[in-house]
């Protein structure tokens, strides 16, 4: 969306997403982090054990969705993803389209239940706003279930191949900080975003007339020689820059903070609890993704 209609949207919807708001989701998120890494037996997939049920958990209890309905729409959630990408078979695309559809078709019964019992959650203060039409409603919960979730599956599991490849899980322990924004800038979970010119501009010394729509590649500006020494050298100890792996803008990625959050707390916690760590499989496979590229699962050996 552009603005003035983008502009109301995410103003009524940042309201639960800032800084503020965030930190105190933080000894809950530590709790569900603690849980899960406590339920991994010595051989387990770090995808389907940590990186996936963490931010969907969390996105979930702030949306107020049942922890029962996880396994229901994670199939929902995954054609979504994959229908981001710029070029589709007609199947992927009516595959996507199905899917749309029955999260719209969830959501809209739970909205309904929502305005009769209203709780503590995202979902019923957003069933209150009179100035959401039913569609921009719809919308806007399935946009945050799965993009409060499917991108940080990817940075978590992203993190933790490089990290090993490395040797440097340890590191995660001390400076979380500095880790994630080293694996945001090196292995970017979304690696490219599209945008349409309102006017006609000139970009790079190429004309782009009004409407011409233009993929920006995110994970090769975030190896960008001209910003970065030694881009393709993943160092934990570098100063993160002006990275775009949350993009940059009015668009700039609404759950930045808890995105960061949650890989911070996820990678640091797996340090500590694991620091020896090893990647049981050397290429791990990847989801078909080309937008949101991650793991499609990484076999480790936890060796407490």
């Amino acid at each position: 969306m552009d603005p003035p209609d983008h502009t109301r949207l995410r103003g009524l919807v940042s309201r639960a997403f800032t800084p503020r708001m965030l930190e105190r989701l933080r000894p809950r998120v530590e709790a569900i982090t603690a849980d899960l890494i406590g339920a991994l037996p010595e051989e387990a997939d770090l995808v389907s054990g940590l990186a996936y049920p963490l931010p969907v958990m969390v996105i979930s209890e702030m949306l107020g969705v049942a922890p029962e309905d996880h396994l229901r729409f994670r199939g929902w959630s995954e054609s979504l993803a994959r229908g981001l990408d710029p070029i589709l078979t007609d199947d992927l695309a009516a595959e996507s389209g199905r899917a749309a559809q029955e999260f719209r078709d969830y959501f809209r019964e739970l909205i309904a239940i929502r305005r009769e019992r209203p709780g503590d959650d995202l979902l019923s203060a957003l069933t209150q706003v009179s100035e959401l039409t039913e569609g921009e409603l719809l919308a806007t919960c399935v946009l945050l279930l799965v993009a409060g979730h499917e991108t940080t599956v990817n940075l978590i599991a992203n993190g933790v191949l490089n990290l090993t490849r490395h040797g440097l899980l340890k590191h995660a322990a001390e400076h979380p900080k500095q880790v994630v924004e080293e694996v945001l800038r090196y292995d970017p979970p979304v690696q490219l975003t599209a945008r349409q010119a309102l006017r006609d501009v000139e970009l790079g010394g190429v004309p782009v007339p009004a409407g011409t729509r233009v993929m920006a590649l995110i994970g090769a500006a975030n190896r960008d020689p001209a910003v970065f020494p030694d881009p393709d050298r993943f160092d934990v100890t570098r100063d993160p820059g002006r990275h775009l792996a949350f993009g940059l803008g009015i668009h700039f990625c609404l759950g930045a903070t808890l995105a960061r959050m949650e890989g911070e707390i996820a990678l640091s916690a797996l340090a500590t609890a694991a620091p020896e760590l090893e990647v049981a499989d050397p290429e791990p496979p990847y989801k078909g993704n080309l937008v949101l590229r991650g793991l499609a699962a990484l076999p480790v050996r936890l060796r407490r």
